[in-house]
């Protein structure tokens, strides 16, 4: 019998996590300090609802995608202001990069969040006009799969607003959550969990979905990435599994701030393909 609660809890599982998570803040900051940056953005009116837009040297291309990372926390926990350096590899890489934040269980619910990064996406291509390549980590890797599957011409929007997407570390099968105690603020039923479930939705056929997980990572991790490449993938996905080296859960988005990395470089010709 697997133990969910055993598998899901990263800080547990990571004991150092205290420093990874400060070193996240401070390199953050730091980066924040020398960007051109458009901060704070709001794309709706409550207070989380905000995004930073982190630009190159020359300001916004003609060229390429816009790429949006989405932060993790368990759809409950941390904000943009720990993850302004993930922007920087496209951006030391000529490429323009959002970074979200959303509003948070339990004063949302897990749908609630979801709609807001659409809604965030639409506000992207209303005011930029570009396609969007989304990136994430963790809960952020189950967003960035969302909008993937979204039905954007539904929304009077381009059919392939997000033509592709990283997710890493993603949770892809919320149904393992809902005996555990991070249920006590996301509240998922079980009807919520599979409708919330990217295995669940239509795949998107035609849209190209990497999932990345750090080869140190759970069992339950490194599964919801294998799943999801192999039941998107039958449904028409250009998917891939990105298994990498001995990578936990805090260490695995490090490269994303690098622009040398082998994942910036992957990330960067995901953006420049897109158009």
């Amino acid at each position: 019998m697997i133990d969910y609660e055993a598998e899901y809890n990263n800080r547990a599982l990571v004991p150092e996590h205290p420093a990874l998570i400060e070193g996240w803040a401070r390199d953050a900051s730091a980066f924040r300090a020398v960007a051109t940056a458009d901060l704070a953005v709001p794309y709706e009116l409550s207070e989380r609802t905000t995004y930073d837009l982190f630009l190159p040297a020359g300001g916004m291309p003609a060229q390429g995608a816009l790429g949006l990372f989405i932060h993790g926390g368990y759809w409950q926990a941390l904000d943009r202001s720990f993850f302004s350096h993930m922007a920087r590899g496209l951006v030391e890489n000529g490429l323009p990069c959002a970074v979200a934040n959303y509003s948070l269980c339990p004063d949302v619910r897990i749908p609630d969040i979801m709609e807001e990064i659409r809604r965030l996406t639409g506000h992207l291509w209303e005011r930029y006009r570009k396609p969007v390549v989304a990136f994430g980590h963790s809960a952020g890797g189950h967003l960035t799969a969302t909008l993937l599957a979204t039905d954007w011409g539904q929304r009077g929007l381009p059919p392939r607003l997000v033509p592709a997407g990283l997710s890493i570390s993603g949770l892809f099968d919320l149904q393992p959550l809902i005996d555990t105690s991070l249920n006590a603020k996301l509240r998922l039923t079980r009807a919520e969990a599979i409708a919330a479930s990217p295995i669940a939705f239509g795949a998107p056929a035609g849209t190209r979905l990497i999932a990345a997980v750090g080869g140190g990572e759970s069992s339950e991790f490194l599964r919801q990435s294998r799943v999801v490449v192999d039941v998107w993938g039958r449904g028409g996905v250009a998917t891939e599994l990105d298994v990498r080296g001995t990578d936990n859960h805090f260490t695995v988005i490090a490269p994303l701030a690098d622009p040398g990395s082998d994942l910036t470089h992957t990330l960067a010709g995901m953006l420049r393909g897109a158009c």
